[in-house]
C-alpha cells in the first residue's frame, strides 16, 4: 500500500477501522499498513500478542496509559522492524517468555511502560541496535531489561522500578549504552555485565535499593561508568570477578552495608574523581594475584563498620594517587606475600586505630603522605613484611609507626609529631632502616627499640620526647649520627650524636631514663606471713574443699622440690601457672591472694603481691598500645601473682581482628621469658576460659594445672551469713538460719548468680531491713539491735 496514516479506533462492536475500510484484529491491520504508516490506537485493551515487522510508528492516540497490550501469554510484543512505538502499556504474564521482545532491528521506542509478570520485561537480541527513551519497567517475577547475543543500543532516562531478577542484564557479548538511567527495588543485581567480549556503558546513572549486589562485572565483561550513583544495596556495592575491567570517573558510591567495592581473581578497576562513603565492610577489597585497582583523587570515608577501607590481599595491588581516606576505623591493610600498594600524595585522617599496617609479607610505597589523628600511623607487623615510606608526615597519633616480628621495612626522611606513647616503636624482632627520621614533642620516647632489636639509626633526631628521646634495650639498634634535643639515656650533651656503644644502655623495657631531682621512694615491702598462718586462713574459707586439696598439693611439691634443691637432688619441674575456672563469687581472688603469699613464704616469690587485672587494663584504645599495656602489668606484678580477671575477653569468639589477641601474644612471650619472676593466675567461666586455652598454641602449655571452683551449697552460703553476722556484731533470731536456708535453696541460679557476693549482699540486705524496722522503735533493746528475723530476709527476685 502507499505510505499513509492507518488510524485505528476500539468500538463497542469489536471492529477495526482503516481510513474507509474495517479489519477484524489490530494484528490485521498491522498486516495491512506498509512502511512509514502510522498506527493511531484508541485507548482499550488489546488481549493480542503483536509481532511488527515493518517500520510503521504505534502509538497511543490519547497519551500514556491509554492503551494496554496485554495477551494471556507469549510475548506481548515482538519488535522486528525499524518501528516507532510511543506511548504504550505492554503487559506480560509467561514467565516463560519476554513481555517486549526487540530481535535483530533498531526501532524506537519513548514513554513506553512495561507493567508485567513475566521472565523479562524488555529483552533485546540477535545484534537489535535499539533507541529506548522513558520508558519504564516493572517485573516483579523477572528481569528489568535483558541485552544479549552481541545487541547493544542506547537507554535514554529510563528506569527499572521493580525487578523479581537482576535489573539490567547484559550478557553474551552485547554492549548498550545507559544515560540518566535509575535502577531501583529489585532482588538481585542492579546491573549484571558477564562474558568475554560484553560491555557497557553507563553515564548519570543511578542504582539503589537493590536486594544484593548494586552492580556486578564479570568474566572479562568490561564496563565505563560516568557520575554514577551506587547506593542502599543489601550486599557489596559493585563486584569485579575473573578479569573484568571497569572504570569509574565521578562516581559515589554509598550507603553498602557490605564492601563498596569488591575486585577478585584478576579483575581491574580504575576509579577517577571518585567517592566511597558510609560502607559496613570495606570501602575498596582487592583479592588475588593480578587483581588491580588504580585510585586517583578519590575519597573514601566514614565507615559504618569496624573494617579496614582499603583491604589487599593474595597478592593483589593496589595504587592510590592524590586520595584521601579518613573517618574509618583502619585505612589501609595489605596482607599476603606478594600483596602490594602504592601511595603518592595522599591522605590518611581521623583513623580510630591503624592508618597503614602491613603483614604476611606484603609490601607498601608511600611517598609524600599524609598521616593525622590515628591510633597507629603505619604497622609493619610480620617476617617478609616491609616496604618503604617516602618523606611521610605522621601527627597527632598515639604510636607513629610500629615494627614488630620480624618486619624490615625501610623509612626515609619521615616526621613523626606529638605522639601520645612513641615515634617509632620496634619489638619482637622487628628490624627497620630509619634514615633521617624526625621525631618531635613525643609524650613517650623518640625511637622506642626493645628486645635487643637490631634496627639501624641514620642521622635521626628527637626533640621535646618527654620520656627521652631514645630507649633501647640490649643488644640495641645500629645508630649512626643520631642527635636528641636533650641529655638523656647516658648520652653526650644534648645536640651531640648519640652513638652505638651509649644508645644501648637501657633502664628496663619500659622503665624509661632516671630523672634528675629526688627519686621517689620505694613502695613498702609487703610482710611476709608464715605459711602456716596463710594456710590457715585458707582452711577457714567457707567450702572449697577439692580447692584447698588441690592448692595443698601444690603447696606440699614446691615445698618438697626445694627441699631436694637443698640436698642436692633433682627438683621436679613445676608450672606454677594456674587457670582458675568457675562462677563468679566462688573466692577465686582470694584464693589467688593467699597463693601468692604461700609462695613468699617459701622463698619462691619475692613479694607474693596480687596484681589484679582485666582485659580493659591489658588492651590499649588502640592496638600499638596493647604490648605496652601488657608489659607494664606484667612488671607490676614482679615478685608476686599477676590475677587475669575473665581472661577469656582476651579473645572473644569474633577474634579475626581483636586486639585481645596481642595481649596474649605478649604475655606467653613474657611468661617464657621470666618463668621464675610472676606467677599468673587467669580466671573465668569453664566453658570460656576452654576457648581462651586454645588461643594461642603457647597458653596452654604455660599453665600446670586447672582449678575448678564449684559453686556453694545453699548450707555454705548461710555459713558466709553467719560468718557474716558474727564479723559485724549481728546474730540470727529464732528460725532465721532455716529461713535463710529456704531462701538460698529457692533463690535462681541463672548465669549471673554470684555464690559469695549473693551470700554477702543477702546479708547486706537484711541489715537494711533490719534497720528499717528499729528506726521507728524509740528505745530498741540490746538483743534488738543485734538479732536479723526470717521478715529482714530480701524477696525472691
Amino acid at each position: 500500500m502507499a505510505h499513509g496514516v492507518v488510524q485505528v479506533t476500539s468500538t463497542s462492536s469489536s471492529r477495526w477501522r482503516r481510513r474507509s475500510g474495517e479489519y477484524e484484529t489490530l494484528a490485521a491491520a498491522l498486516e495491512a499498513a506498509g512502511d512509514g504508516d502510522v498506527l493511531s490506537i484508541a485507548p482499550g485493551t488489546y488481549r493480542e500478542n503483536l509481532v511488527v515487522t515493518r517500520a510503521v510508528t504505534l502509538r497511543a492516540a490519547e497519551g500514556l496509559g491509554s492503551v494496554r497490550i496485554a495477551p494471556a501469554g507469549g510475548v506481548a510484543l515482538t519488535l522486528r522492524a525499524a518501528a516507532l512505538v510511543q506511548d504504550l502499556t505492554v503487559e506480560g504474564q509467561d514467565t516463560s517468555a519476554a513481555a517486549l521482545l526487540i530481535e535483530g532491528c533498531a526501532p524506537e521506542l519513548t514513554g513506553l511502560r512495561v507493567a508485567t509478570r513475566s521472565a523479562v520485561g524488555i529483552e533485546v537480541r540477535d545484534s537489535a541496535r535499539p533507541t529506548v527513551r522513558q520508558c519504564t519497567v516493572d517485573n516483579p517475577a523477572g528481569l528489568g531489561i535483558s541485552v544479549l547475543e552481541s545487541a547493544g543500543g542506547l537507554f535514554e532516562d529510563c528506569e527499572v522500578v521493580c525487578a523479581g531478577q537482576t535489573g539490567v542484564s547484559v550478557r553474551g557479548g552485547a554492549s548498550p549504552r545507559l544515560e540518566r538511567c535509575r535502577i531501583h527495588h529489585t532482588n538481585g543485581a542492579g546491573l549484571s555485565v558477564t562474558g568475554e567480549g560484553t560491555s557497557a556503558e553507563a553515564v548519570g546513572c543511578e542504582v539503589y535499593e537493590i536486594k544484593g549486589t548494586g552492580v556486578q562485572v564479570a568474566s572479562r565483561a568490561t564496563g565505563h561508568f560516568t557520575d554514577c550513583q551506587v547506593h542502599r544495596t543489601t550486599g557489596d556495592g559493585i563486584t569485579l570477578d575473573t578479569d573484568a575491567v571497569l572504570t569509574l570517573s565521578d562516581c559515589d558510591i554509598h550507603d553498602i552495608p557490605e564492601n563498596a567495592i569488591d575486585l577478585r581473581a584478576r579483575s581491574v578497576l580504575t576509579l577517577t574523581r571518585s567517592a566511597v562513603r558510609r560502607f559496613g565492610r570495606n570501602g575498596l577489597s582487592v583479592w588475588d594475584p593480578g587483581t588491580r585497582v588504580d585510585a586517583n583523587r578519590c575519597e573514601i570515608h566514614d565507615s559504618t563498620g569496624d573494617y579496614p577501607a582499603v583491604w589487599v590481599s593474595d597478592g593483589a595491588a593496589a595504587v592510590l594517587d592524590s586520595c584521601r581516606v579518613h573517618d574509618v576505623p583502619d585505612a589501609l591493610f595489605v596482607l599476603d606475600r606478594g600483596s602490594r600498594a602504592d601511595v603518592v600524595d595522599s591522605d590518611f585522617s581521623q583513623v580510630r586505630n591503624t592508618a597503614v599496617s602491613v603483614s604476611d609479607g606484603a609490601t607498601v610505597q608511600l611517598d609524600d603522605c599524609r598521616i593525622r589523628e590515628a591510633a597507629t600511623g603505619a604497622w609493619f607487623r610480620d617476617h617478609g613484611s616491609g616496604g618503604t615510606l617516602a618523606q611521610v608526615t605522621i601527627d597527632d597519633t598515639a604510636t607513629g609507626v610500629i615494627v614488630t616480628k620480624g618486619a624490615d621495612p625501610v623509612l626515609d626522611r619521615c616526621t613523626v609529631t606529638n605522639p601520645a606513647e612513641a615515634g617509632f616503636y620496634v619489638s619482637a624482632e622487628g628490624r627497620g632502616t630509619f634514615t633521617g627520621c624526625r621525631v618531635t614533642g613525643s609524650r613517650g620516647y623518640g625511637f622506642h627499640v626493645i628486645d635487643g632489636c637490631r634496627s639501624t639509626l641514620t642521622r635521626c633526631r628527637t626533640e621535646r620526647c618527654e620520656r627521652g628521646g631514645y630507649e633501647f634495650a640490649e643488644p640495641g639498634p645500629v645508630t649512626e649520627d643520631c642527635t636528641s634535643d636533650r641529655a638523656a639515656e647516658q648520652t653526650p650533651d644534648a645536640g651531640q650524636p648519640v652513638t652505638a656503644v651509649a644508645a644501648v644502655q637501657s633502664f628496663g623495657l619500659l622503665g624509661g631514663v632516671p630523672q634528675q631531682g629526688s627519686p621517689e621512694p620505694a613502695a613498702p615491702e609487703p610482710v611476709i606471713r608464715a605459711s602456716d598462718d596463710v594456710l590457715g586462713e585458707l582452711d577457714a574459707l567457707v567450702g572449697l574443699d577439692s580447692v584447698k586439696r588441690e592448692v595443698r598439693t601444690l603447696i606440699d611439691l614446691i615445698a618438697v622440690g626445694r627441699r631436694r634443691q637443698e640436698a642436692g637432688l633433682k627438683a621436679p619441674s613445676l608450672r606454677r601457672h594456674l587457670v582458675f575456672t568457675g562462677s563468679p563469687g566462688t573466692g577465686k581472688t582470694t584464693v589467688a591472694r593467699l597463693y601468692g603469699e604461700i609462695l613468699a613464704a617459701l622463698g619462691v616469690l619475692q613479694r607474693g603481691h596480687l596484681v589484679e587485672v582485666a582485659r580493659v587494663d591489658l588492651v590499649g584504645e588502640h592496638i600499638g598500645s596493647t604490648a605496652i599495656r601488657t608489659q607494664e602489668a606484667f612488671d607490676r606484678a614482679r615478685g608476686g601473682v599477676l590475677f587475669i580477671d575473665e581472661a577469656y575477653a582476651l579473645s572473644p569468639e569474633d577474634s579475626g581482628r581483636d586486639f585481645g589477641r596481642e595481649a596474649i601474644d605478649t604475655l606467653v612471650k613474657l611468661m617464657e621469658d621470666h618463668r621464675d619472676a610472676v606467677v599468673v593466675i587467669v580466671a573465668g567461666y569453664t566453658a570460656e576460659m576452654e576457648r581462651f586455652l586454645a588461643s594461642n598454641p603457647g597458653v596452654a602449655s604455660r599453665f600446670s594445672r586447672t582449678i575448678t571452683f564449684g559453686d556453694y551449697t545453699a548450707d555454705e552460703l548461710l555459713r558466709i551469713v553467719e560468718a557474716q553476722a558474727i564479723e559485724h556484731e549481728y546474730q540470727l533470731g529464732d528460725d532465721a538460719g532455716d529461713a535463710i536456708l529456704k531462701y538460698f535453696n529457692a533463690l535462681p541460679r541463672g548465669p549471673g548468680f554470684g555464690n559469695g557476693r549473693t551470700a554477702r549482699q543477702t546479708f547486706e540486705a537484711m541489715v537494711e531491713r533490719h534497720a528499717g524496722r528499729l528506726a521507728h522503735v524509740t528505745e530498741p533493746s540490746h538483743d534488738e539491735l543485734q538479732l536479723l528475723y526470717p521478715e529482714d530476709l530480701p524477696e525472691l527476685p
